[in-house]
């Protein structure tokens, strides 16, 4: 390990020691961590037909799993590449398409969406292709950064070719999973509800998470976005959230 990333290592490690100490615990939860391990898995029925899309080489759903619960997993991702880097057995089905403009046959009980829906330019196309996958009264799960974050608004900011050169260089593991443009367009709590309800969707379950790693690279910088997040909240709710999860059903009614 190089002298930058040591010290890279000491001030996260730093970091997560503010947040115990000073932090209260709803504060302090980890969104896409929380969204893998326990918001999508407590909506996930048994024998159901699941497209995740998005997940590419990292499905959410591991092959043993899958298998455990009787279902059929449908990849559906705009890169035919990442789909073919998944684990073996995770996927029974594959189908390269961008969510944008993809149209399905309603034959989905419950559609995954994670880390995916702020990468489009259009997010009424993508719900388009969302709730077309799905049957009715089937469920869709989300998780998607917030477009108000400091982070979301830098990565708008930055040409792209800085932004990936920065954060490859802060934090190298993420250029596995990360990287890819993001637009996050409509992505905020109020913008994409009122989008769930454009096409008569009902939310059942929802979360908002406060807590992101992309400033933990230096202490100093860390605890004042922590203290701007806390004021943030105070004025504005769970619009201030760094990312939120929500699970909402495609109207039933003919």
């Amino acid at each position: 390990m190089s002298a930058v990333q040591s010290f890279i290592a000491r001030q996260g490690e730093l970091c997560r020691t503010f947040d115990e100490r000073f932090i209260r615990e709803p504060f302090r939860l980890d969104g896409n961590a929380h969204f893998i391990e326990e918001f999508a898995p407590r909506h996930l029925p048994a024998g159901a037909v699941v497209y995740d899309i998005g997940g590419g080489k990292q499905p959410l759903i591991p092959a043993a799993k899958k298998r455990a619960l009787g279902l059929k997993v449908i990849g559906l991702d705009i890169d035919r590449q990442e789909l073919a880097r998944a684990p073996s057995g995770a996927y029974d089905q594959v189908i390269c398409a961008d969510i944008q403009t993809y149209r399905g046959v309603g034959d989905a009980d419950m559609v995954i969406c994670q880390a995916v829906l702020e990468h489009v330019r259009s997010q009424r196309a993508a719900m388009e292709g969302v709730f077309s996958a799905l049957k009715p009264g089937g469920l869709a799960v989300v998780w998607i950064p917030c477009r108000n974050a400091c982070y979301a608004r830098m990565n708008l900011a930055l040409p792209e070719s800085l932004k990936t050169r920065i954060l490859f260089t802060v934090f190298p593991k993420a250029e596995e999973a990360q990287g890819f443009p993001a637009y996050y367009d409509c992505c905020t709590p109020r913008q994409f509800r009122a989008l769930i309800a454009e096409h008569q969707g009902l939310i059942v379950d929802e979360r908002y998470y406060f807590r992101s790693w992309y400033f933990s690279f230096f202490l100093p910088i860390y605890v004042l976005w922590r203290l701007w997040v806390q004021m943030f909240h105070f004025v504005a709710g769970e619009e201030a959230c760094e990312s939120f999860s929500l699970a909402f059903r495609k109207n039933s009614a003919p």
